[in-house]
């Protein structure tokens, strides 16, 4: 559900602007207080549910989101929705980060792939049903059934994990005050980050995003100083594995973030497509990642997951530069060709790559490492969408997108698919040199 809203409101973005009568910069906080929300609390809620319980912090997800999908069904203006759509995110952040961890603690380590698979599975799934049936809400029940669904889709889900998943007790793992301090300063410089990124090419936005830095790196400082740190930077410094995996995992959220994007202005302001049809198009990339998720998770497990990893890498980094020669006058087919290529080669990355850092901890750091995996791909979207805001300001100055000229929208976004396909080259090189996961064959 998470990620089906994510997708689904996107597609429902114009609908929503048009009912509450949002400004654009209202419009874009209904994205962007949702992935800040759950930026800002993946890395303590794994921490947090390694301590305490993951199966409680689950369960607490659980809630928040659903209560959150309340509120924004009954959201009044525009202000109330933001502030809904943050605390979704504060639950997403929740049940995402301890769901992992509960999986992985809960089946055998020959299973772990195929298990990570078929979650990673699901969360395509809701990416790729998103933008067809959230188009379809949208037209025939209006924006607000999509919140509506997620609710009931909430309590099912909560009576479930109430039947199964037991509390295990509070864990003996001792606390320590320098974790408040690490915590302060991590969310403090991650919004100031997300705040900035929103804002950028201004002054405030650069100053903010430099703020935010400043105080992230702080609280590295003050993380590898802690004695019971929030954020344990020994699984950076003694683990290459675990390192080299999460690196990957940031290029590759990185590069590929922009994709939908790009693709679903490209598709409407140059090919003319409907919105309807576009997502129709766009959905051929998340199709493949939920088809081929579990057979490769599988198989990860019987066979060292970088190989398949560095080779989901390499195919996405090279539809990207496939993507920076798309034209007025490229085929639709040819289109959905490349999303189905990059598609394959985001299944094969995903599933091994998450199998490899669950891998590399110990079982009283799953929480952790399922956060630092989760933050990741958040992180990942914040610098994607931080190059696309600098580009359009070059290239677009205070015009929309409607505004300006296909030419000059062409340059921009091919521009744009070749800054990604660079930024992805690295992802091979880490991907590949991480070094063999252990209880696997050569």
């Amino acid at each position: 559900m998470g990620t089906f809203l994510i997708s689904a409101v996107n597609i429902a973005l114009p609908t929503i602007e048009r009912n509450l009568s949002l400004t654009a910069i209202e419009l874009s906080w209904i994205i962007t207080s949702f992935i800040l929300g759950t930026a800002l609390f993946m890395l303590p809620a794994g921490t947090w549910g390694d301590r305490n319980d993951n199966r409680k912090l689950f369960k607490w997800g659980l809630i928040l989101f659903t209560l959150s999908s309340l509120l924004c069904y009954l959201a009044p203006d525009g202000h109330w929705l933001i502030a809904g759509r943050f605390v979704q995110g504060v639950g997403a952040a929740f049940t995402g980060t301890t769901g992992q961890a509960i999986l992985v603690a809960s089946f055998p380590a020959e299973k772990r792939g195929q298990v990570l698979g078929i979650s990673v599975a699901s969360v395509y799934a809701g990416l790729a049903l998103g933008p067809l049936i959230g188009g379809i809400l949208t037209i025939h029940a209006g924006w607000r059934s999509l919140f509506l669904i997620a609710v009931i889709f909430g309590v099912i889900t909560y009576l479930i994990a109430f039947r199964f998943l037991k509390s295990q007790g509070k864990k003996a793992r001792p606390t320590s005050g320098g974790d408040h301090w690490g915590t302060i300063l991590f969310m403090t410089g991650l919004t100031a980050l997300v705040l900035g990124s929103s804002q950028i090419p201004s002054p405030i936005g650069w100053a903010l995003m430099g703020s935010g830095l400043i105080l992230l790196l702080l609280f590295l400082r003050i993380e590898s100083l802690s004695r019971h740190p929030l954020l344990d930077i020994r699984l950076f410094t003694q683990n290459r594995l675990f390192t080299y995996s999460n690196l990957s995992a940031l290029i590759n959220y990185t590069a590929t973030f922009a994709i939908v994007f790009f693709l679903s202005l490209y598709l409407q302001k140059i090919q003319g497509l409907s919105p309807r049809d576009a997502g129709a198009v766009i959905v051929a990339q998340p199709l493949m990642m939920a088809l081929f998720s579990p057979v490769v998770g599988k198989l990860s497990d019987r066979f060292q997951p970088r190989y398949f990893a560095t080779a989901g890498m390499a195919m996405c980094t090279s539809g990207l530069g496939m993507l920076a020669f798309l034209s007025p006058a490229t085929s639709i087919g040819w289109i959905v060709a490349i999303l189905i290529w990059v598609g394959v080669g985001f299944a094969l990355f995903s599933s091994p790559n998450m199998n490899t850092i669950m891998s590399s901890v110990a079982h009283p750091q799953y929480g952790q490492a399922s956060g630092i995996a989760a933050s990741m791909r958040v992180f990942g979207q914040i610098i994607s969408m931080s190059i696309i805001t600098f580009l359009f300001s070059m290239h677009f100055g205070d015009s929309s997108v409607e505004a300006v000229s296909d030419p000059v929208f062409m340059d921009m976004m091919q521009w744009g698919f070749l800054i990604f396909a660079v930024i992805g080259l690295p992802g091979i090189y880490f991907s590949f040199n991480r070094g063999n996961m252990k209880n696997k064959e050569s």
